[in-house]
């Protein structure tokens, strides 16, 4: 099968993919700093020896944990509004569909960090007197999260892909752009292709950055 591969549109009409950039950095700051910071809340709980804290973290990450994504987004957009009555854009349904998986996803991360700590750390601890959210926010936490932080950046670049699936609902983003530049110029081939660079671009420096960070964090321990 033959194809003629037709760019010229898809660069005469740059600016349009650029509107979808830039929605999809907005939507994955917000996403990104919703999840990671609320999964470290949820993952303290998960951790927690209360059962009223651990339970329903515990929920709520095998909730949203073993659903789809994309399915998240659609139910938030058309289902939320018929249960509760409250209009949901696409922004808000994208935003809760993402964010809330990914704290899903960084809580366990955090957890296992917590996990992995020494018991002599939180003896120690409380040896000196500190009570067990003394212990946690002043001696566990720090050497958690600094052993946690490379999954977590890993973390951030699946959310940064993950943005695309707010195309699902019409929100404008590069993925949704570029449906509209396929189907004004028959062209969904090019326009995929050119979405497929974009991220790389974006991307590829950052995952090299992770890699940096690794390896720094491997020096310092």
């Amino acid at each position: 099968m033959s194809h003629t591969w037709d760019f010229a549109t898809i660069i005469q009409n740059w600016y349009v993919l650029w509107i979808g950039l830039k929605g999809t950095v907005f939507i994955f700051l917000v996403t990104v700093i919703l999840g990671l910071s609320g999964g470290l809340i949820i993952g303290i709980c998960r951790y927690a020896p209360s059962r009223a804290l651990s339970w329903p973290a515990m929920a709520f990450v095998e909730v949203f944990r073993n659903t789809p994504v994309l399915v998240q987004i659609i139910w938030f957009y058309y289902a939320f509004p018929i249960l509760t009555g409250i209009d949901v854009d696409p922004f808000l349904a994208a935003v809760l569909g993402i964010s809330l998986n990914t704290m899903a996803f960084s809580a366990e991360i955090y957890r296992a960090g917590i996990q992995s700590i020494e018991p002599g750390q939180w003896e120690a601890g409380k040896a000196i007197g500190m009570t067990y959210n003394q212990s946690l926010r002043r001696v566990i936490l720090p050497v958690a999260i600094k052993r946690v932080l490379p999954a977590l950046t890993n973390r951030g670049i699946e959310v940064f892909k993950m943005s695309t699936l707010a195309s699902v609902v019409a929100y404008v983003e590069t993925l949704n752009q570029a449906n509209l530049l396929a189907d004004l110029n028959f062209n969904p081939i090019e326009a995929y292709t050119a979405v497929a660079v974009i991220f790389f671009v974006v991307l590829y420096p950052v995952v090299q950055g992770t890699y940096v960070l690794e390896r720094v964090l491997k020096k310092g321990d």
